[in-house]
């Protein structure tokens, strides 16, 4: 159990920097914290590593410092990602009560992220015999969602670049409206699958899925955010109301055009 608390300090540490900027415990805490985590669950089960654990690990620090770098860099560079990031609603000091909560909450989900390879490794270090198809399997899943969105955020960068007050509706835009978002899901579905073989108890199977439905969740709450404020720049532009009624807002081939309606996504 110790390599939980180990897990969870280092998920924390790199959290705080949400004290600094709210936003960040969301953002560059996400992308260089799930590279922090990875490091350390290589670093503590080193002794055990597999090719497939090693190579789970390797992506989700390329994951992890593609997307704190890729927002650092929006950030710095990017007019309107400011104007949004630095809103006055955004910039308004928090209670100290949420800045804790959050912090807790966002320390907690991505350890609970990152757990099924964690816990492959530590019951291999106890004697489990565990089945590598399965670790293979949730690499390339992993793979796949890095490359949708990154793919996403180089064909969003380029269009906006072309036309920066038209809505993205070209490449991967013309399958999901958030196809960066879809791309988490398919990684952190990998995670997931991952865990299968790998001798995970019962209340490992509860971390597990206590990360993937928070991720998971926090994803669709992400693309609600999106929704309201398209809706709000283009709502009366003809070209993006069709667009929202053909093209699902997240997953692919599943009818869910809108979850604006949807209080209970407000995070």
């Amino acid at each position: 159990m110790h390599y939980l608390l180990i897990l969870l300090a280092v998920s924390l540490f790199v959290s705080a920097v949400g004290w600094k900027y709210f936003i960040y415990f969301f953002s560059l805490g996400y992308g260089f914290g799930i590279s922090a985590l990875a490091i350390a669950i290589a670093v503590v089960f080193r002794d055990v590593l597999s090719a497939p654990t090693v190579a789970m690990c390797a992506a989700m620090f390329v994951f992890g410092f593609r997307l704190g770098g890729y927002l650092l860099y929006r950030e710095r560079k990017a007019a309107a990602y400011r104007k949004i990031l630095y809103d006055p609603s955004v910039k308004k000091k928090k209670p100290l009560f949420v800045i804790i909560t959050v912090w807790l909450f966002c320390t907690l989900l991505y350890v609970g992220q990152v757990s099924p390879v964690a816990f492959r490794l530590a019951n291999t270090a106890d004697g489990v015999v565990v089945n590598d198809l399965w670790a293979w399997i949730g690499f390339a899943m992993i793979v796949l969602g890095i490359c949708l969105e990154a793919g996403a955020d180089a064909q969003k960068s380029a269009a906006k670049k072309k036309n920066p007050k038209r809505f993205v509706d070209t490449g991967l835009y013309r399958i999901v409206r958030c196809p960066n978002y879809l791309g988490e899901l398919t990684i952190w579905t990998g995670a997931l699958v991952s865990g299968i073989g790998a001798g995970l108890t019962w209340w490992q199977w509860l971390v597990v899925a206590i990360g993937y439905a928070g991720i998971v969740y926090v994803m669709f709450s992400g693309a609600r955010r999106l929704e309201v404020r398209q809706n709000e720049v283009y709502g009366d532009d003809p070209e993006y109301q069709s667009y929202i009624k053909k093209v699902p807002i997240i997953l692919p081939f599943v009818p869910v055009y809108s979850v604006e309606k949807h209080k209970w996504l407000v995070a």
